[in-house]
């Protein structure tokens, strides 16, 4: 869920602070301006991760009294890898699926309705969603099964017949039993729970103005630790880009890391005529799966598991 990352960009120490040393007054700035940032293709920025690995010279440009430093650096980073499984809150219920909050501190996971459990229903009355699952249909599979097999044994059309009457008598059990079970059988996501998910994509969203109006490119991508990074989000060209940072002024120096390359898939939309603008990072989540969903529906289900097994013990 969480990774560190080694970005490079340029950072500005303004004047008040040039009387202190460079490594402090960078570490600030670095303080000052990533944290709680999103970068495109790499993800939220948590905190730095230690201090600076490079500082390069100050450079001062005419009419800004502050120095401008080529600076590696380390961040820690929330971006969770496709299929891992976190837990959250819920925080809204829609037609269109739930939304869910991480940690408190990133908020926009979205589930989606293919990505619910089956069957699954949106309740208009209440506004959330619920989860029936239909135990009847497991049972009559077993039961068949297991009617299959006493018939093959006994080799007797009597044991069949038999079988079959039992078989009629269970269901009209089962069916006087429905009403009761019904409301067992009925989970409701609420509002404010812990739920279990599993991610199944990390995209992000670059919005830029252009001749054409307000686009919005979309962009899912394979994760890599071993790449360096500008505020942009761009990957450097190593050394091509950056060719000495922290070097003396004999231009000595190391090079930078060099770039790892990454798949992506990207899709754009026009966003002129619309007064919404999506969020630069969102999660996409499943809880199609067994284990998955609150947190309270499977800890129900271990809680009778033990007391099945104390009782046999």
């Amino acid at each position: 869920m969480f990774v560190i990352a080694t970005i490079a960009d340029t950072i500005r120490v303004p004047p008040s602070l040039l009387s202190q040393p460079t490594l402090t007054s960078v570490q600030t700035e670095i303080e000052k301006r990533y944290p709680n940032k999103i970068i495109v293709d790499v993800g939220l920025v948590i905190a730095p991760y230690g201090p600076p690995l490079q500082i390069g010279d100050g450079i001062f440009v005419p009419g800004d009294g502050g120095a401008h430093h080529q600076v590696v650096f380390k961040v820690i980073v929330f971006r969770p890898f496709v299929e891992e499984v976190l837990i959250g809150t819920v925080t809204d219920s829609s037609e269109d699926g739930i939304t869910v909050t991480v940690g408190g501190f990133f908020d926009h996971v979205f589930i989606p309705v293919y990505w619910m459990l089956n069957p699954s229903t949106y309740d208009e009355d209440t506004g959330l969603w619920v989860w029936t699952p239909n135990y009847e249909d497991e049972e009559d599979e077993t039961g068949e099964e297991r009617d299959e097999g006493r018939q093959k044994k006994n080799g007797s059309t009597a044991a069949a017949m038999a079988n079959a009457v039992k078989t009629e008598e269970s269901a009209v059990e089962m069916e006087t039993e429905e009403v009761g079970d019904s409301d067992e059988s009925r989970f409701e996501i609420e509002i404010g729970s812990e739920i279990r998910f599993k991610v199944k994509s990390v995209n992000f969203t670059r919005i830029t103005t252009t001749m054409k109006g307000v686009q919005a490119t979309t962009t899912t991508t394979a994760h890599t630790s071993n790449r360096v990074f500008g505020l942009d989000g761009g990957a450097s060209n190593g050394a091509k880009a950056h060719p000495k940072v922290g070097g003396n002024s004999d231009g000595e120096g190391g090079d930078l890391p060099t770039p790892t390359a990454v798949r992506r898939r990207s899709s754009s939309a026009d966003l002129s005529d619309s007064d919404s603008r999506p969020a630069p990072m969102h999660i996409v989540g499943s809880i199609c799966e067994d284990g998955l969903g609150l947190t309270s529906w499977w800890k129900e289900a271990e809680e009778d598991i033990e007391e099945d097994t104390n009782e046999k013990c």
